[in-house]
């Protein structure tokens, strides 16, 4: 199991500087591999593999070009590369928009990493090769062995290095407790224990704020101290949200973890959702798909289970005798016209979903069993 450590790093200036010619240095190469490829198709009806360009890379460093960047920095790059073509060619075949890759401008190449070696941790201080050793904020312990790095910078001017270790799986303890849990807009989760957790909604506070900053942004000329000035105080509000909104679904995240022993959510189809003007922008703030991802890492962690069921009929369904009733969103209240079960629609959708996950649970138990 695979699990990452993000630290904030120090650079004293000259690091940084050193830090920001790697960056520029890796997204000149990244470019000059994207125009190498787009050329070679073009002119000559060749196509460019990673083994091409890494061994073009290997003569051009021998020449003396790119130097100053650690080897695998740089083969990573061509990785990157490599990689964005492969999912263009996926998007074609899947008759998805394709989305050629881009050449990145100034300011739109963010990190470079460190795939195998070229790095170790000394206490507080992260050695990088080629440029030295940099203090970080080392909040806890890294466990397990360290495959890769990555070093990034944010909107701020900040650096964070992302550390990816690998440490033995926990094993799965016997689920005894499972609950099921509904992720909306009235109410972040309702669970079908009955309890509900509300949003404090970080972006909508922050939007005015925000409106504010981004018009004198605007106002600015461009490439003047002045919206240099403005474009970081955009950043940093923007920054501030994202880092409450993290918190708090880290904190959401854990009380679920930490109350039962599986967790069933649904499989939501939210890129489909945010097509909805009108709640787009509330669906983003409220990240459910955020909070999966953090839940699902807390519990491979503990040994414990998380599953996704499909969302479709799980708020209109009667979880008590299983005929549709149909709803609106201004519906609140579940009211079986069947049986008579009335509860809040919230409650009903969980007790649907604890039902799917663990009847897919059981199951799979069952053809297990049968193998």
């Amino acid at each position: 199991m695979k699990t990452a450590y993000k630290f904030r790093m120090y650079p004293n200036k000259q690091q940084e500087a050193m830090l920001d010619v790697t960056l520029e240095t890796c997204r000149h190469l990244y470019n000059t591999a994207l125009a190498d490829r787009k050329n070679c198709y073009e002119l000559e009806g060749i196509s460019r593999s990673y083994e091409d360009q890494a061994a073009t890379l290997t003569l051009e460093k021998k020449e003396g070009k790119w130097q100053g960047v650690f080897s695998q920095v740089s083969q990573d790059v061509l990785r990157r590369v490599d990689k964005a073509f492969k999912a263009f060619f996926r998007r074609v075949k899947s008759g998805e928009k394709p989305g050629y890759p881009r050449f990145k401008g100034e300011g739109w190449y963010k990190s470079f990493t460190y795939p195998q070696a070229g790095f170790k941790i000394e206490g507080s201080k992260l050695v990088l090769s080629k440029i030295g050793s940099i203090r970080i904020f080392k909040h806890r312990e890294v466990e397990g062995k360290v495959k890769t790095c990555t070093i990034k910078k944010d909107h701020l001017g900040h650096w964070y290095a992302t550390l990816v270790s690998e440490i033995e799986d926990v094993p799965p303890v016997d689920p005894k407790i499972a609950i099921g849990v509904d992720v909306g807009l009235k109410n972040l989760v309702a669970l079908s224990t009955g309890g509900t957790i509300q949003y404090p909604r970080y972006y909508v506070q922050a939007q005015q704020k925000l409106a504010i900053a981004q018009r004198n942004l605007s106002r600015k000329k461009k490439g003047s101290a002045n919206r240099r000035k403005a474009k970081v105080k955009v950043a940093k509000i923007s920054q501030d949200v994202q880092n409450h909104r993290d918190e708090f679904l880290h904190q959401v995240s854990r009380k679920l973890v930490d109350s039962a022993d599986l967790i069933v959510f649904e499989n939501l189809n939210i890129s489909g959702m945010l097509k909805n003007h009108h709640l787009a922008k509330h669906i983003q703030d409220h990240a459910w798909g955020k909070l999966i991802q953090f839940t699902q890492s807390k519990a491979a962690k503990a040994g414990k289970m998380v599953e996704l069921v499909d969302a479709r009929y799980t708020s209109q369904k009667c979880s008590q005798c299983g005929i549709i009733v149909p709803k609106t969103l201004a519906d609140r209240v579940h009211l079986c016209p069947n049986c008579g079960l009335e509860m809040d629609r919230d409650l009903n959708a969980c007790i649907n979903i604890l039902t799917l996950g663990l009847r897919g649970r059981a199951y799979r138990d069952t053809a297990k069993a049968d193998q």
